[in-house]
Parts: structure tokens; sequence; C-alpha cells
């Protein structure tokens, strides 16, 4: 029997960094068979709804030989704390959002984490938002992101049936 759980990446709009980990995760967690996994992103925003990811982000990500296209931003619904079981947020300010929505609904925050809690670098703590950068952020992002997603992988086949600590307290 495989490693089922259901991994939930947050940013702000759900157009650079979380759809971007979405395809980055599924791609690197895809070659572990033992894990069966449910893969989505969203934002603590709705700027976006319904669009797809920056085009910088898909033609980076394709650059690197992860596949974006099918992505389309939508925002955080309270049930989604609930259904996943790792609520990963990009920054500190995003992870305190979703505290904050987890709290206002009456749901439990112990499956929200820091994303890069995961990485197996220790300087950088928060996913950078590339929008507003030059080209290369993208790069660092995806950098990062896979770093954290190879951690991730580890957590999850190291761990099965154990919850998993929350590495930001």
């Amino acid at each position: 029997m495989g490693i089922r759980k259901k991994i939930l990446f947050v940013c702000l709009g759900n157009i650079c960094r979380s759809p971007t980990a979405e395809g980055v995760f599924r791609k690197i967690s895809s070659e572990y068979s033992e894990l069966d996994l449910e893969i989505d992103s969203c934002g603590t925003y709705g700027y976006h709804q319904g669009e797809g990811s920056d085009p910088r982000s898909v033609s980076t990500a394709s650059n690197r030989g992860y596949d974006l296209s099918a992505i389309r931003s939508r925002k955080i619904l309270p049930q989604d704390f609930s259904h996943f079981d790792y609520i990963l947020a990009m920054d500190y300010s995003n992870l305190d959002s979703l505290h904050e929505l987890a709290l206002k609904h009456e749901y439990s925050v112990n499956n929200i984490h820091l994303f890069l809690s995961f990485s197996n670098q220790s300087k950088v703590k928060e996913v950078p938002d590339p929008y507003y950068g030059g080209n290369n952020g993208f790069d660092n992002v995806i950098d990062l992101i896979e770093d954290a997603s190879k951690g991730l992988v580890l957590e999850l086949l190291s761990d099965k049936n154990m919850p998993l600590q929350n590495k930001t307290s």
C-alpha cells in the first residue's frame, strides 16, 4: 500500500510560486511509486481566479522540464483546511494569512507549514515572489522549490504513519 497524502502549495495570487511548486513537486514525486499524492495549488487572494500561470513562470519551468500549462489559479477555500494533509506556504505573510483563515473557520493549523522548512539549505526561509523582479528570479524560485520538494519527498518516505512535525515553530 502506498503513502497517500494530499498536498496544497499556497502563495498570494497562485500564478508564480505555488503553481511552480505544484508542477515541480508533481514531477519530482512521480519518480517514487510508493507515493500516491493529490497535489494542488492556490492563492490566499483570488486576484487571478481561473487564469493560467505567469508566462515567465511557465517558460522558466518548461526550460527546466516542468509543465505548468494546465494549472489555473484559484483562491483557497475553507474546506481545503480539512481536505489537505499538508498546506505549504511560500512565505511568512501567506503562512500568517493561512493561520488566520483556518482559525476563522475553526480548522486546525497543524497541517500548515512554511514550504522551505523542508529545504536542505538553511539560509533562505521564504520563496521570494519573482513577479516584480527580473527573469532570473524565476530560476531562483525553481532552485529553492526543487530543493524543498526533494526534502518533502524524503519526509513523506521516511515517516509513513506519523504526522508531520511542524518545522516552523
